[in-house]
C-alpha cells in the first residue's frame, strides 16, 4: 500500500480522505449533490442563517465552500519515520517539509514536531493536483540533509542525483479554498533563470572583428573616449568561437542596444559631446545599428549563443528616442512635452522633474531625447509592438529594459500580456525581463517586479552598494552586509533579481578596491576622472584584485543572477562614464599579476556555481560572523556548500563550520572544520 493510501486511512476519522476509486454513490470529498441546476425543483430558494438546511439536524453534510476544484486544498499529515529503517529518537535539531506543495514551499516550508515516536507535521497540499516534496534535516551536530520520504516509493529525479517524493489523487472531506500561485505561461522544460550567470558585452567596447563598419563622428569637439570605436558583432562572434564566455562559466550575454542611433553628437551633463555609441539615443527603430554589423550578422551570434547554450538578452530602451527619429518627427503628440513655460523645461534631475517622484515619468534625459508618453495608447502600443517584433525577429530569450522608473507601468504589463501569449505560449519558454532603476530605494524597484505581470527583476543597486561599501570601501562591519543580505533575500517575493559589482553608469570596481579608493562614496559618479590627464591607469596592487574577487565570491554563491560586466573579470580600469567604458585588454601576455589572478578566479567561481545548485537556488544559513568574517551554508535537496569570507588585510579564523573534512573547491585540497583558516582579503568554498 502507497503512503497515500495508508495516510487517507489513517486520517479518515478526522478528514474523511478517500481515493477516487474508493468512492460509493456519494464518496468523500464528492460534492455532486450540491452542483443542482438552478430551477431544481427541490431546492426551498434562500434561507435563513441556522435554518438546518444542508446543516445541523438536515441529515446533510456541512455547506462546502464554492470554489474551483484548482482552488482546493486538503489538510494532510506527512510523517517522518527515521532514516535507512533505523528509526527516530528524536535528537534531531529540527525536521522540515519543504516543496511545492504551497507557494515558496521549497524556501520556507512547515515545521515538524517530534511526538515521542516520530516527527509529524499536518499541511494544506493541493486537490488531487501532483505535487513535489522532501524532508529537511539537521542532526544534532548540525549536518544539514534533504531527503525523500522513505516512506513514499513514489519518487522522481530531482535532476541533481537524488530524488522528490511525489504526492497525488489528495481529496478530503473538507476542504479550504485558496487561488492557485499564477503561472505565466506554458514554459515547462524552460530553461531555469535561476541558473543564469549573465555577462554584459558592451558591444562598440568589446572587440572589433570588421574595421569595415568603423564609422566614427569625424566632426571636432569628440574626445576618442566619446566616440565609435568599432566594436561589432563579428568581434562578439570571433569570442563566443572562441568559447571564451563557456571558460567563465557564462551561460547569458546582455548586449548593448542593438538598434540603429543617431550619426550625430549630444552635449552631455557635463558640457561635453558624445556620440550614441552606447546605443541609448535610438533614431531608426526597425533596423541594427550599422557600425555593429548587419541583420544577419547579430542573427549569427544569435544563432551561435544558442548552440552553446547561451542565451541572449538585448538592451531595450524604450523610455525615449533621439530628436532624428521619425516615430518623434512625424507623432509628436506620443511625447511628453518639454517646455513647462517660463523658460523652464522638464530635464530629468532638474527642480520642477526629478529623478524620482513627480514628473519622473515625463522627464526628458537631455533636450534631443523626446520622451514617449505611455498613457498615449497609440504611443504604447506601437513601442510594445516595435519590443515585441524585434523578440520575435532575432529570436530574443529577455530583455534589459533601461530606465524603468521613467515608464508608466501599463507599458510593462501590455508588454508581459503580449509576450506570455505570442512568445512563452510558442515557445515554451520564460522570458526573462530584467529592469534597470537606478536608486538605493528597494520599495521603488519592488513596484515594478511581478514575473507574471511586469519583470521578473531588476538589476539590485541597493545590494551592490552594501556589498561595495563593506567589501570594496570596508566601510561599517560584515554583519551589517549579512543582515542587509538576509532582509534581501524575501524582499522581492518570487522576483529573480540581477546582482552585480560593476556596470556601465558607475566607475569600475577596481579603483573602490585599491589600497587607497579613488572614492570613498560607494554612489560616486566618477566623473572627476573620467578624461585625459585625470583618467586612471592600470591598478599594481595585488590587494585590490584580491578584494574586487572576493566581492564576486559572494555574488557568485548566493541566488541572484549574477553579472560580469565586461573587463571586470581583468579588473579593468577607468572612472566615470566614458571611461568606465574603454575598449576591453585582449592582451592577455600583458596582463599583471593581480589581473591573471582575477581572471582565474572568476572562472572557478563560474564552473564552481554551475556544479553545485545550491549556489544558485539554495537556502542560506549563517553559520558564523564577525567584523571581518563571514561563513554561511547553500543547501538545495542533498547538495550542500560552505562558504567562508574575510575582508580583513590579514587572515582570519572562521569559526562555525561542519567538524568533518571537507574538499576545497578552489585549491582542491582537504579543508576540516570546525575552524578554518582564511587567507586576507580571501574566501574558501568547501563541498564534501
Amino acid at each position: 500500500m502507497s503512503l497515500f493510501s495508508q495516510a487517507r486511512l489513517r486520517l479518515a476519522s478526522v478528514f474523511l480522505v478517500a481515493s477516487v476509486a474508493s468512492l460509493g454513490s456519494i464518496g468523500c470529498g464528492d460534492y455532486s449533490i450540491y452542483n443542482k441546476p438552478i430551477n431544481d425543483p427541490w431546492d426551498p430558494g434562500p434561507r435563513k442563517e441556522g435554518s438546518g438546511y444542508y446543516g445541523s439536524g438536515s441529515g446533510m453534510p456541512p455547506m462546502p465552500p464554492m470554489c474551483e476544484v484548482s482552488e482546493r486544498r486538503c489538510d494532510f499529515e506527512f510523517v517522518y519515520k527515521g532514516m535507512g529503517g533505523t528509526g527516530t529518537t528524536g535528537n534531531e535539531k529540527s525536521v522540515e517539509l519543504r516543496g511545492d506543495y504551497k507557494v515558496g514551499g521549497w524556501m520556507t516550508g512547515d515545521a515538524m514536531a517530534f511526538d515521542g515516536k516520530v516527527w509529524r507535521v499536518k499541511a494544506s497540499v493541493p486537490w488531487v493536483t501532483k505535487f513535489l516534496y522532501k524532508f529537511r534535516i539537521v542532526d544534532s551536530t548540525g549536518k544539514e540533509t534533504w531527503i525523500a520520504d522513505p516512506e513514499n516509493n513514489n519518487k522522481e529525479s530531482d535532476g541533481l542525483g537524488g530524488f522528490n517524493s511525489v504526492g497525488s489523487g489528495v481529496t478530503c472531506g473538507t476542504y479550504t479554498c485558496e487561488k492557485p500561485a499564477p503561472t505565466c505561461s506554458a514554459t515547462a522544460g524552460s530553461f531555469d533563470w535561476r541558473d543564469a550567470v549573465m555577462y554584459f558585452v558592451f558591444v562598440d567596447r568589446f572587440f572589433d572583428g570588421n574595421p569595415a563598419n568603423n564609422i566614427p563622428y569625424t566632426g571636432a569637439g569628440v574626445d576618442p573616449s566619446a566616440n565609435w570605436r568599432g566594436g561589432d558583432w563579428a568581434g562578439l562572434l570571433q569570442k563566443l568561437k572562441d568559447g571564451y564566455f563557456e571558460s567563465l562559466g557564462v551561460n547569458a550575454l546582455w548586449l548593448t542596444v542593438p538598434m540603429d542611433n543617431t550619426d550625430g553628437i549630444g552635449i552631455g551633463d557635463d558640457g561635453r559631446n558624445y556620440t550614441g555609441y552606447h546605443g541609448y539615443w535610438p533614431r531608426d527603430l526597425s533596423k541594427p545599428e550599422r557600425r555593429f554589423g548587419t541583420e544577419s550578422e547579430l542573427k549569427a551570434v544569435i544563432a551561435e549563443a544558442h548552440k552553446r547554450g547561451i542565451k541572449i538578452l538585448v538592451d531595450y530602451a524604450m523610455n525615449h528616442v533621439h530628436k532624428d527619429a521619425p516615430v518623434y518627427t512625424m507623432n509628436k503628440s506620443w511625447f511628453n512635452p518639454l517646455d513647462l513655460g517660463g523658460g523652464r523645461q522638464c530635464i530629468c534631475g532638474s527642480s520642477d522633474c526629478p529623478w524620482e517622484g513627480g514628473k519622473a515619468t515625463a522627464c526628458w534625459f537631455r533636450d534631443y531625447l523626446p520622451d514617449f508618453d505611455f498613457n498615449n495608447s497609440a504611443a504604447r502600443n506601437f513601442s510594445v509592438e516595435n519590443a515585441v517584433w524585434w523578440m520575435k525577429n532575432y529570436d530574443l530569450d529577455g530583455f534589459r529594459l533601461d530606465a524603468v522608473k521613467h515608464i508608466e507601468q501599463v507599458w510593462l504589463t501590455d508588454l508581459r500580456d503580449r509576450i506570455t501569449k505570442e512568445v512563452e505560449l510558442v515557445g515554451k519558454q520564460h522570458i526573462y525581463l530584467v529592469g534597470e532603476t537606478y536608486t538605493g530605494n528597494r520599495d521603488l524597484i519592488k513596484a515594478f517586479i511581478d514575473p507574471c505581470k511586469k519583470l521578473d527583476g531588476q538589476f539590485d543597486f541597493p545590494l551592490r552598494a552594501e556589498l561595495g561599501s563593506k567589501v570594496l570601501l570596508r566601510q561599517g562591519r560584515m554583519q551589517d552586509l549579512v543582515s542587509f543580505m538576509d532582509s534581501n533575500v524575501s524582499f522581492y517575493g518570487t522576483g529573480l533579481n540581477s546582482t552585480f559589482i560593476g556596470n556601465h553608469d558607475v566607475p569600475r570596481s577596481i579603483h573602490l578596491a585599491q589600497n587607497t579608493p579613488l572614492w570613498n562614496d560607494i554612489w560616486a559618479g566618477g566623473k572627476d576622472k573620467n578624461f585625459d590627464p585625470n583618467r586612471p591607469g592600470t591598478v599594481s596592487e595585488t590587494e585590490a584584485y584580491e578584494r574586487l574577487g572576493l566581492s564576486v565570491a559572494i555574488i557568485m554563491t548566493n541566488r541572484g543572477v549574477p553579472l560580469i560586466y565586461y573587463g571586470d573579470e581583468i579588473g579593468l580600469a577607468g572612472a566615470g562614464d566614458p571611461d568606465n567604458r574603454r575598449m576591453m585588454d585582449w592582451n592577455s601576455g600583458g596582463y599583471n599579476g593581480g589581473q591573471k589572478w582575477l581572471l582565474d578566479r572568476t572562472k572557478k567561481l563560474g564552473a564552481i556555481r554551475k556544479a553545485h545548485s545550491s549556489l544558485r537556488r539554495g537556502t542560506r544559513t549563517t553559520l558564523s560572523q564577525s567584523d571581518d568574517t563571514w561563513a554561511y551554508s547553500m543547501v538545495d535537496g542533498s547538495d550542500t556548500v560552505y562558504v567562508a569570507v574575510n575582508r580583513a588585510d590579514s587572515a582570519k579564523t572562521v569559526s562555525g563550520l561542519p567538524a568533518m573534512a571537507m574538499t576545497d573547491q578552489v585549491s582542491g585540497g582537504s579543508v576540516s572544520g570546525p575552524t578554518i583558516n582564511v587567507p586576507a582579503r580571501g574566501f574558501v568554498i568547501l563541498a564534501k
